[in-house]
């Protein structure tokens, strides 16, 4: 399991004064100063004070040390993480945090490896596992459960239904896009 776990990132500055706009990856929005300093990805640590939402999980924040737009603008794209172990546990079997999913083997349900888990994304219609191929192709595989029906964290794999179409050339009858999975970005609820 990774040591810390990305729970936003900065969209934009917002004014003068060094605001950001930060795209929150929590099950509330707001939560994402709930857990202490944020850092960015070489370690810097920042206290974070969400200042308003501005809906779509964005939120208005300050962070301790940016005071002008500037600093702010040179934030943009900065992922926020925090330490694994300031979070809860997920709740239900049904929930995981994206980070455990990374670097987990892919295997179809008969047993044959599909790849691994590289990355997971949500482009606003639900949550999608990019699967790296050997030959280092990838392919997008949504995250239902319809089309990934187990993950076995302990087994540090998940398994995908090669009937979904998403790893063959040819469509699939059907819509297995349809089901959406509960995952935890931050573990709050």
């Amino acid at each position: 399991m990774p040591e810390r776990v990305c729970v936003g990132v900065v969209v934009a500055a917002q004014g003068l004064q060094g605001q950001l706009r930060i795209k929150s990856f929590t099950a509330r929005p707001g939560d994402i100063a709930a857990y202490g300093p944020v850092m960015n990805d070489e370690g810097r640590r920042f206290d974070l004070k969400l200042q308003g939402e501005r809906g779509q999980g964005v939120g208005l924040a300050s962070l301790a040390g940016v005071t002008d737009r500037n600093a702010a603008e040179a934030l943009r794209g900065t992922q926020l993480y925090v330490l694994r172990a300031a979070l809860p546990p997920p709740d239900d079997e049904g929930e995981f945090y994206w980070s455990d999913l990374i670097g987990l083997a892919v295997v179809f349900d008969d047993g044959e490896a599909a790849g691994t888990v590289q990355a997971v994304h949500d482009f606003g219609a639900g949550s999608i596992l990019e699967v790296t191929r050997p030959g280092a192709t990838s392919v997008m595989v949504p995250f239902t459960r319809a089309v990934v029906p187990v993950v076995d964290l302990p087994g540090k794999r998940v398994v995908v239904t090669r009937a979904c179409g998403v790893f063959e050339d040819e469509p699939v009858e059907g819509n297995p896009l349809k089901e959406t999975r509960r995952t935890r970005e931050d573990g709050a609820e």
